[in-house]
């Protein structure tokens, strides 16, 4: 599906390497390729806050575009939860009471650490 002007594997390196930078929580890749024609890669982090949440959206959209692609966000205003869409790749970002409530790892067929799982019957 590769849409962008970079290799979909330096996207994704690129992703995590911004979220890491700005300190989100439990970076999850998942691989799409051959299950979904929506993206090829789908990454899903935590921000601690609303604020942090946002900011790490604002980061990721500006080095995303500095590098030419297309982004689009939804949900910033909140920032409970922000998804951002760069063609083969959709970045989802959660504040950790959200991210455990939609589970989109679970959705997808990732593994989830038990420490997240514990979360979910707290």
């Amino acid at each position: 599906m590769n849409l962008s002007p970079i290799d979909p594997e330096r996207l994704v390196e690129l992703v995590v390497d911004a979220l890491d930078d700005d300190k989100a929580e439990d970076i999850t890749i998942i691989d799409l390729r051959g299950k979904s024609s929506m993206a090829d890669h789908m990454v899903v982090a935590s921000g601690l806050s609303q604020r942090h949440v946002g900011a790490l959206a604002q980061h990721l959209t500006e080095k995303l575009k500095k590098r030419g692609l297309s982004v689009a966000t939804e949900g910033e205003r909140a920032c409970d939860w922000v998804l951002i869409d760069a063609g083969d790749i959709v970045v989802h970002l959660f504040r950790p009471e959200v991210r455990a409530f939609y589970n989109l790892e679970k959705m997808w067929g990732v593994p989830q650490p038990a420490s997240r799982v514990a979360g979910l019957t707290a």
